[in-house]
């Protein structure tokens, strides 16, 4: 991956007694390389669909509507719920759809759940 900063300079200069304006241009490269030592991040576990169990009960709950509403959670989501992930807002902000609706929680109040797909037999 190359970055490229150009900046150009408008000037007038004097030369013999008459003006001239002209133009200067500066040129700056930069190149980003990865470095082969450093291990890959690991990817979220989180995306839109996955089942997560809240660990944490909030203060407060904001509603995922087009006109959101933020208010004390008096018992509303409790730890040991579960819900789905709905979508991602900035700054691990994330729409979580539970049993009594759509609300915006911050990722620390949950964590994805865990499915066992193993045979019962």
């Amino acid at each position: 991956m190359a970055l490229s900063f150009v900046s150009s300079t408008r000037f007038s200069k004097m030369q013999y007694g008459i003006w001239h304006s002209g133009s200067f241009t500066q040129r700056v490269s930069v190149r980003c390389c990865e470095i082969a030592n450093e291990a890959p991040r690991p990817k979220s576990k989180l995306q839109v669909g996955s089942p997560i169990i809240i660990v944490e009960a909030p203060k407060v709950i904001k509603t995922a509507a087009s006109m959101p509403c933020l208010r004390a959670n008096s018992g509303l989501v409790k730890p040991g719920d579960v819900g789905r992930i709905v979508s991602r807002k900035p700054k691990d902000l994330w729409a979580v759809r539970l049993s009594i609706g759509t609300y915006l929680l911050d990722g620390k109040y949950f964590k994805a759940l865990e499915l066992d797909e193993g045979d019962s037999d």
